[in-house]
């Protein structure tokens, strides 16, 4: 008797299932991950580059048997949108794409929780509709029957591999330093495709081992040449906070705007607004983080290196030799460092990642009373966690490092009814509308922490540092901060967005805004500079904000930069003060400065090649 169904033949089965992963791909980067086109080439290698790494990852379905196998094919279709929709929803509020090291540290980005869920969109079914179309087909159709010719797996794997590598080299042909600059992302992606994007990258992900393994003291000379090349001058304010005990406090999320920013008439920050008045303020800093967010900013800070492009150094080179500003800091005035943070120490592997670094104690979760009552979201909220921290800082040898590192202040921004001090935004987004309320949480924290230090005598003998670590509102909520900003729209707006507020306070002392461009990795020795100490002898590619020239570019690990004339981002470069379009030669002599400072850094992480400082031929 015939078979009844559908007559679909396994090479149109096959075919059909490819037609569909390659629409969706194309359409997910077009729409989800809003890459920049600035030319219709940019636009043509992102239909045509996903086609030779989907048939060659769709094509294992039938390579090792002698039919179609639709059970590999479903897998493999469910993988690869897994994959997608993952770099989707990272991409959502990271404007980034998943790495491997990034994956290997999943609970540190949060794992499946309140922030996922906000990421979600009903519409991302969609990306699923064609699995189960498939499916339906082979389950309908006269396939399973039907062989698949080894002759045509021949010539379909050899036509797959050479479209493959075709396709890359136009990529690589319109951008030579695609893969000497693999930190861009977005232009590999834009380039190769997103599939070849992620081969390239666990490939990259061998780099660390094999570069630590052939590292020797020879390739320290060119580091130390650069460094020799940078020149720090002194000022007046040299030594003013000398001896004195040092709190370093990370506010989580916290972006520049919200300094002197009102919401329905109120202040959201009116602590900090008037502690500047008595503070060094530096109102042009810049979040440099990558993928280690938090763990990014606290090692710039602590080590005045780059972050990685991918995953963060805390995970991925805990081991390393670092010249901290813990150690330098114990060597020049006897230092006793810790650091207060009210989440599990394995949280970004900082349990061992502080000890290499010279923390002398780690006060996480365990030390504190940490109830449901207490925590909201990521863990205990601020007021508590600055009230215990207090009692545990009572306990620490002068003089004394304590870095506060805020939990409250993270996305997706939820606190409880009774501790809001602010009534909402009242923009189109709800994260934006729920930010101000825990930024205006966070700041009153901060008051009482100031206030509870001022009665216990521990303000007056104290250089406090409180910073931005890193955004809090994505590209993906910029419009709505726009909105309630009242800002018309600029491509620049990203880029001053990423402005993380640095407020350097000395009783005492009176107060002075400092407009010159930086970053976190400036950090360091602007503190060093104010305690009195010299690290002439380190590598740093920090400088000290009060003597840090304009024009010298603040870099970002994609490979962006700004400076006081300047920003080049997303491949354009634009005038800073007005926005305009420029031609991109006004800002290749920074780029080179780009270039250089992120590759000398990834030496020296990759190869841990301040081990073999002071060792000579």
């Amino acid at each position: 008797m015939a078979q009844k169904g559908i007559r679909v033949t396994p090479k149109l089965l096959f075919f059909l299932a490819c037609a569909c992963m390659w629409l969706k791909t194309v359409i997910v980067s077009f729409i989800g991950f809003d890459i920049t086109i600035h030319t219709w080439f940019d636009a043509l290698l992102l239909v045509v580059n996903p086609i030779g790494s989907l048939f060659l990852l769709i094509g294992l379905s039938m390579y090792f048997t002698k039919r179609l196998h639709i059970k590999w094919l479903l897998a493999i279709m469910i993988l690869v949108t897994g994959l997608l929709y993952g770099d989707l929803l990272y991409y959502r509020f990271y404007i980034d794409y998943v790495t491997v090291s990034i994956l290997f540290q999943f609970k540190n980005v949060g794992g499946i929780g309140p922030s996922t869920f906000e990421l979600m969109k009903a519409w991302d079914l969609l990306l699923f509709v064609d699995i189960i179309i498939i499916a339906w087909l082979s389950k309908k159709a006269i396939v399973q029957s039907k062989e698949i010719s080894v002759r045509f797996k021949k010539r379909f794997i050899g036509f797959s591999t050479l479209l493959l590598f075709l396709l890359a080299g136009l990529g690589w042909s319109q951008s030579p330093y695609l893969f000497s600059a693999s930190y861009n992302r977005e232009q590999m992606v834009k380039s190769i495709g997103p599939y070849n994007y992620h081969l390239y990258d666990i490939v990259m992900g061998l780099r660390p081992t094999i570069d630590r393994a052939v590292a020797t003291h020879v390739d320290t000379a060119k580091i130390e040449e650069y460094m020799a090349s940078k020149q720090e001058d002194t000022t007046d304010f040299f030594g003013l906070a000398k001896g004195k005990n040092i709190v370093l406090i990370s506010m989580e999320s916290t972006q520049n705007f919200v300094i002197n920013q009102k919401v329905n008439g109120r202040e959201i920050t009116p602590f900090l607004n008037d502690l500047i008045k008595e503070s060094f303020y530096f109102n042009q800093i810049y979040d440099q983080t990558a993928q280690g967010k938090t763990s990014d900013s606290e090692f710039m800070i602590d080590t005045s290196l780059y972050p990685l492009s991918g995953g963060s150094v805390f995970v991925r080179r805990p081991g390393n030799t670092f010249t901290s500003l813990q150690h330098l800091l114990k060597e020049n005035g006897q230092y006793y460092s810790a650091s207060f943070h009210g989440n599990d120490p394995s949280f970004w592997n900082r349990e061992k990642m502080y000890e290499n670094l010279g923390y002398d104690r780690f006060f996480s979760k365990q030390d504190y009373q940490v109830t449901d009552e207490n925590s909201v979201n990521y863990g205990i909220k601020d007021i508590p966690f600055f009230e215990q921290s207090v009692e545990l800082m009572k306990t620490m040898p002068e003089p004394y490092l304590a870095k506060l590192i805020t939990l409250t202040n993270h996305f997706p921004f939820l606190l409880d009814e009774n501790d809001q001090l602010i009534a909402m935004g009242n923009t189109d987004e709800g994260v934006v509308n729920r930010y101000v309320t825990t930024v205006r949480y966070q700041d009153e924290a901060i008051k009482r922490l100031f206030q509870t230090l001022k009665d216990n005598g521990m303000y007056e003998d104290t250089i406090f540092v409180l910073y931005g670590d890193h955004y809090g509102i994505s590209k993906k909520y910029e419009a709505a901060l726009s909105q309630m900003l009242g800002d018309a729209y600029s491509p620049i707006n990203h880029i001053h967005y990423r402005q993380v507020p640095v407020i350097i306070h000395i009783p005492g002392e009176g107060g002075e805004t400092i407009s010159v461009p930086g970053g976190e990795i400036d950090i360091r020795p602007t503190l060093l500079h104010l305690l009195g100490m010299k690290a002439e002898d380190t590598i740093s590619f920090g400088h000290n904000l009060f003597t840090r020239k304009a024009s010298h570019p603040v870099i970002f690990r994609d490979g962006g930069f700004v400076n006081d004339t300047y920003i080049f981002q997303d491949g354009v470069c634009f005038n800073k003060s007005s926005g305009e379009q420029l031609d991109n030669t006004a800002c290749e002599p920074y780029q080179k400065t780009v270039h250089d400072e992120l590759g000398l850094s990834d030496e020296i992480i990759f190869g841990d090649l301040l081990r073999f400082k002071g060792i000579k031929d």
